[in-house]
C-alpha cells in the first residue's frame, strides 16, 4: 500500500475506511478528478485509471513522480537546509524576480520554483524536486499561491525534515504506472469512465457545519455553479452505470440526497490550517450511488493501518 508524497489540504487519510466501506465489491477501471495528494488513489493500488488537477505544476510533479522517480529523487538529495545561506551557483542568490531580499536557502528555492508563472523558463523536473523540497519544508505545508501564480507560502520551522522521501516516490511511482494523468476540467471524466467504473469526487471546498446555509458556501476557486456543474456531472455517471462517490462539505447535503445520492455525514480533522484552532474536527459529507447490499463493506475495506 503505497503512502502520498505530499501534505494537501484536504488530505483524505482520515476518512479512507469510510470511503473504501462504500466502494462496489467489484469495479474496472478507477478515477479521480481532484487528485490533491492523493491518499486515496495510493491505498487503492488501482490497475488502471485516470487521475487529474487543475495545477499544472501539481501534475507535472506527479508525471515526474511516474516516469523519472529516480531522477527525481537524486535531485532532491542536493537540496541544502532551508535556512543556509542561498547557493551562489543559481539564479536569486540577493533577490527576487520583483526585488524582494532572499533571506536564506528557502526563499532562493521558492524564487526557482515560481519561473513558470512569472514568465521564466523552467525545467520540469527541477520544477518537480522543487515542489517537494517546499512542500516538506514550508509554513505547515500549505500549498497557497498570489494572483499571480506565484507560490508565496513562508519558511517553516522543523527540526528534521525529509525533503527526499524516496521509499514514497518510489511506491508512487508503481501506482502511477497504472493511470494515466490529466490537467484538465473535471468534467473529463465524463469522456473516460464507462459502465463499471469507479469515480472518486473530492473538490475543493471549505468545510462548515452542516447546519450552514449552501447561500453562504464559497471555496476558493471553485463556487456554487462549480458545485452544481459536478453535481449533474455525478447524475451522468450515475446514468451510465459508473460507480460514484464523493465527499465534500456537509452544507451539501440536501442537495445530494435530492438527486437520489445516498449521503452520510462523517466527521473529518482538519489536517492543515493556518489557524491551530481550527484544526479539529467538521462536518463532511459522502455522498454515492453504490448501494448497502453493492458495497463490499468495511471489514473488506483494509485501509485502517494506512
Amino acid at each position: 500500500m503505497a503512502r502520498p508524497i505530499l501534505k494537501w489540504a484536504g488530505g483524505k487519510g482520515q476518512l479512507l475506511d469510510e470511503l473504501s466501506a462504500r466502494f462496489p465489491q467489484s469495479y474496472d477501471r478507477y478515477h479521480e478528478p481532484f487528485f490533491g495528494g492523493g491518499a486515496l488513489c495510493f491505498a487503492l493500488e488501482p490497475d488502471a485509471g485516470t487521475i487529474n488537477d487543475r495545477n499544472p505544476r501539481l501534475v507535472n510533479f506527479y508525471r515526474q513522480v511516474r516516469d523519472n522517480p529516480s531522477d527525481l529523487i537524486e535531485r532532491c538529495r542536493r537540496f541544502d537546509d532551508p535556512e543556509s545561506a542561498p547557493d551562489e551557483s543559481e539564479a536569486f542568490v540577493e533577490t527576487t524576480h520583483s526585488g524582494r531580499d532572499v533571506e536564506n536557502y528557502y526563499y532562493q528555492q521558492r524564487a526557482l520554483f515560481n519561473r513558470r508563472p512569472y514568465g521564466y523558463d523552467f525545467d520540469e523536473l527541477d520544477e518537480a524536486a522543487r515542489l517537494l523540497y517546499l512542500n516538506r519544508t514550508c509554513f505547515n505545508g500549505l500549498y497557497r499561491e498570489n494572483g499571480d501564480g506565484g507560490f508565496n507560502v513562508p519558511i517553516g520551522r522543523y527540526a528534521d525534515p525529509d525533503w527526499v522521501r524516496a521509499d514514497e516516490v518510489r511506491e508512487a511511482s508503481e501506482v502511477l504506472e497504472t493511470v494515466e494523468i490529466f490537467n484538465r476540467d473535471f468534467e473529463y471524466v465524463l469522456e473516460e469512465a464507462t459502465a463499471g467504473d469507479l469515480v472518486y469526487f473530492d473538490p475543493p471546498y471549505q468545510p462548515m457545519s452542516a447546519t450552514a446555509d449552501f447561500t453562504e458556501y464559497s471555496a476558493d476557486g471553485f463556487e456554487r455553479a462549480d458545485q452544481e456543474r459536478l453535481l449533474d456531472v455525478a447524475c451522468q455517471l450515475d446514468e451510465s452505470g459508473v460507480s460514484v462517490i464523493l465527499s465534500n462539505s456537509g452544507v451539501l447535503s440536501d442537495l445530494y440526497e435530492g438527486r437520489g445520492f445516498i449521503v452520510d455525514i462523517e466527521g473529518a480533522k482538519r489536517a492543515i490550517n493556518s489557524d491551530a484552532e481550527n484544526r479539529g474536527e467538521v462536518d463532511e459529507i459522502i455522498a454515492t450511488n453504490v448501494t448497502p447490499d453493492e458495497r463490499r463493506g468495511s471489514s473488506q475495506a483494509g485501509l485502517a493501518d494506512f
